[in-house]
Formats: structure tokens, C-alpha cells, sequence
């Protein structure tokens, strides 16, 4: 029997990693996630165990992967990571490798849709300025407003972005959407689909605009200075994507001179967010510390989608969720 040696260099439960011994009794799984550490500080000892666990290891599972670990494992086939984007990982290096990339794309759709529809709401209803008002125990009434016949912008229509859709439909919004290959069967609750290159209508129209795209080189600061003009100066943009899809310092003049009337920020160009950005001081700026995807089940998601593709690797079958590595997603 063929051993199939696994890594995994994040933290997990007793639980997810009886799971995934479970799919075989060819499965070797060994937990690195404290040798990872500790070779990430600096110590020599832990280096060279994790060496010799690493030159062994044909796949790789987690969010956090060992430092170069291409070069220490040489036998590596395939990497499970459980986060949706991938930019992090994607180095010239791994491109030309031919170690397969997966990710957990799907298991964020629900909690990033509510999350997106939260901060619309928390717009809408003028939840930033109430939020200070209790600070400060002044009693200041304030109208709110409604999503109701409003349009919102989803930029980007993959799994998020059609539950996005999905959500707004439901309080009667219209909804205009882009995506890089438009198609008909792929528009369910979408109003107006665009391609790409309709990004400008798609902006002048939307009373919020929901960035729900992966970062790459296309999409890096795709939203800028002539961009963030094209928007009305009563909307409201929100990105849960990347921070580098928007240009933070072009968002933050647009802000501060109210060229729009507020921005909804999950993501940002350095995380965590330094302190002497202005974006702290910003009024009409909710910020958030990259927590949208989060679910109390999120590792038993992720897990799933491993254990799935794992028992389908052992069959020689294509994997699910395989990320091509030129486009980024």
C-alpha cells in the first residue's frame, strides 16, 4: 500500500485531523503547524525536523503554508489551502511549478453576502453616525433610508457576488452585475449583466457598488481616481475582495471631499490596518479587520472540501476547486 504523506501547518482540532485519517488508511498525516512556528522564528532544531517531514510531503493542507516550501519539499503534488483568494501564495516560483492549487472557494458565499448586506444596511439606516452619537450620549435623530428600489453594483459574479445578488433580490433591489465570461444561465438574479469593459455603467448607476473580486494583476487598484468619480456622490462602495483592488489613497480623497457618500471596508492594501491611516478617521468610512468570511463552522467546512478532494486524489480523479494559477482564481 502507498503511503500518501500530508502536511498540515495550521492549528487544528484532534477532531479535523481523525477526519482526515479517516478518508484512508493510506493517509500519513503529520501536524507541523508548531514547527512551522518555530522555524518562522528562527530556531535551527525545529528547521531541521521540519526538513525531514517536509522532503517526505505529497500534499499540504491549511491556511498558513511552511517558508519556501516548494525548495524543502520536492515530492509536493498538490496544496488544500481553506481560504477562498490565493494571492499569497501564488509566487512566480509556484506558477511554474506544477504542484496543483485548490482552495475552499463556496463555504464564504453565505457569511460574506450577509456581511456585505450589513454594512448596506448600516448605511442605509445611519447605524456609523447613531453608533457615535452613544459615545458622545447625545440623543441625535437622524432619517434613515431604504434598500428597496435601490441598485446595487456586484462587481465580480462568482460564488460571493451571486449571493450577494441572491440577498439584495430579496429586498427588492435591481441588481447589475459584472463578470469576465458573461452568460445567460450564469445571471439568476441579476437585472443587467456585464462583461468586464461595462465596469463604468455598472459604477454610474449603483447606489452601492460590492467589490467581490480576487486580487490579480487585472484587478489590482481596478478601482481608482477616474473610477471613484464615475460613482454618484450618494453611494456607497463596499469590498470584501482584496484591499489592492481599490486604490486606498484615491478612496480616502474621495471620502474625505465626499465624492461618495461612504465606503464599507473588509480588506485593505496592508493588514492589519496601520494606525496612522486616515481611514481611521474617517467618518463615513466602517472598517473591519478581514473577518467577513468568518462562521462558527468554518473549519468543518473547509475540511470537508479537503476530505472530498482528498478521497478524490487517492481515485486519480480531477480535483474540485483547482485554482488556475495564471489567472488567480
Amino acid at each position: 500500500m502507498n503511503t500518501v504523506n500530508i502536511i498540515i501547518a495550521t492549528s487544528v482540532s484532534e477532531e479535523t485531523r481523525r477526519l482526515i485519517k479517516s478518508v484512508s488508511p493510506k493517509v500519513n498525516l503529520r501536524d507541523v503547524s508548531d514547527l512551522s512556528r518555530r522555524d518562522y522564528q528562527g530556531d535551527l532544531q525545529a528547521r531541521k525536523e521540519l526538513d525531514a517531514i517536509l522532503a517526505e510531503a505529497e500534499v499540504a493542507y491549511g491556511m498558513r503554508i511552511p517558508v519556501n516550501l516548494l525548495a524543502r519539499a520536492p515530492k509536493l503534488k498538490w496544496i488544500q489551502v481553506t481560504s477562498a483568494g490565493v494571492d499569497r501564495y501564488l509566487t512566480e516560483e509556484f506558477k511554474q511549478s506544477k504542484v496543483i492549487l485548490t482552495n475552499a472557494s463556496g463555504i464564504h458565499a453565505t457569511p460574506i453576502g450577509e456581511f456585505v448586506v450589513s454594512l448596506m444596511l448600516m448605511f442605509a439606516k445611519n447605524a456609523p453616525l447613531f453608533f457615535e452619537a452613544k459615545q458622545k450620549k447625545q440623543w441625535q435623530r437622524a432619517p434613515g433610508t431604504v434598500l428597496r428600489g435601490k441598485t446595487v453594483g456586484v462587481v465580480g459574479l462568482g460564488s460571493i457576488g451571486q449571493e450577494v445578488a441572491r440577498l439584495c433580490k430579496a429586498f427588492r433591489m435591481r441588481v447589475i452585475a459584472t463578470r469576465r465570461s458573461p452568460r445567460k444561465r450564469q445571471a439568476r438574479n441579476v437585472d443587467l449583466l456585464l462583461p468586464p469593459n461595462g465596469l463604468p455603467r455598472l459604477l454610474e448607476e449603483s447606489d452601492y457598488v460590492a467589490i467581490c473580486l480576487p486580487l490579480t494583476k487585472e484587478t489590482n487598484k481596478l478601482i481608482g481616481e477616474a473610477e471613484l468619480k464615475m460613482m454618484k456622490p450618494t453611494a456607497y462602495i463596499i469590498n470584501i475582495g482584496r484591499g489592492p483592488i481599490i486604490d486606498e489613497e484615491a478612496l480616502i480623497h474621495a471620502l474625505k471631499e465626499k465624492q461618495i457618500a461612504g465606503a464599507g471596508l473588509d480588506v485593505f492594501t496592508t493588514e492589519p490596518l496601520p494606525k496612522e491611516s486616515k481611514l481611521w478617521e474617517l467618518p463615513n468610512a466602517i472598517i473591519s479587520p478581514h473577518v467577513s468570511g468568518g462562521r462558527e463552522d468554518y473549519e468543518v467546512g473547509a475540511l470537508d472540501i479537503f476530505c472530498r478532494n482528498l478521497k478524490r486524489y487517492l481515485e486519480g480523479k480531477r480535483l474540485i476547486n483547482v485554482v488556475n494559477k495564471e489567472k488567480g482564481y
